[in-house]
């Protein structure tokens, strides 16, 4: 176990990963398990995950995600899935704020703010998708991090061509691909570049 300072510092993005070494399904599980805890807006979660494990499945995410080689290699890669109509009345997480004492009106008129004022363009809706989904990629390489497993994101694909390979339909956007796995101990990472801190990116007001 590892604190969050920890797991901050310590998270890097690994270009190589040990073709050797498995994912098993618990860690994999238990990965995506604490990452949904992250926020998301009205508690939505328009988010679906594919998980390419198998040999055909990788070479068919390869070619379409230009051809990088950390996806053939790594474990396991997630399709980072965001729904643009995850707003709707449809989605069933809307009332798990019965759940908490919220009553109907009060959640229907959430409903029809969402749907009339919040995500009423193409626009709005994606964003939505692609907004919400972000938290759980960053959360998802966390929480992978706490159980010691490497990750690397992408964003080097080809939509079009990925969502025609995987049966993804045009009401979603594909956000991110994250591989996970191990680290190649053979291999050398870089450094970790210099970021910029609050004295360069915060502006007080």
């Amino acid at each position: 176990m590892k604190d969050l300072k920890e797991i901050f510092e310590e998270r890097r993005s690994v270009n190589f990963f040990d073709k050797n070494k498995d994912l098993d399904e618990e860690t994999l599980k238990k990965i995506i398990d604490l990452a949904v805890l992250t926020p998301s807006a009205f508690n939505l979660q328009p988010w679906e995950i594919i998980a390419v494990k198998s040999k055909e499945a990788k070479e068919k995410l390869y070619d379409v995600a230009l051809k990088q080689p950390k996806i053939l290699e790594a474990p396991v890669t997630l399709i980072m899935i965001g729904d643009k109509n995850g707003y709707k009345e449809d989605n069933p997480a809307w009332w798990y704020m019965k759940d908490v004492g919220m009553p109907d009106d009060k959640i229907q008129g959430s409903i029809d703010f969402a749907k009339n004022v919040l995500y009423n363009t193409d626009l709005k809706a994606n964003n939505f998708a692609v907004r919400n989904t972000s938290f759980l990629c960053m959360s998802i390489m966390y929480a992978a991090k706490y159980y010691g497993v490497d990750s690397h994101a992408m964003i080097g694909f080809e939509e079009d061509k990925l969502k025609e390979a995987f049966g993804i339909p045009e009401d979603k956007v594909v956000v991110l691909l994250i591989s996970l796995g191990y680290f190649d101990e053979s291999k050398t990472l870089y450094p970790r570049l210099k970021r910029n801190g609050y004295e360069k990116i915060v502006k007080v007001v």
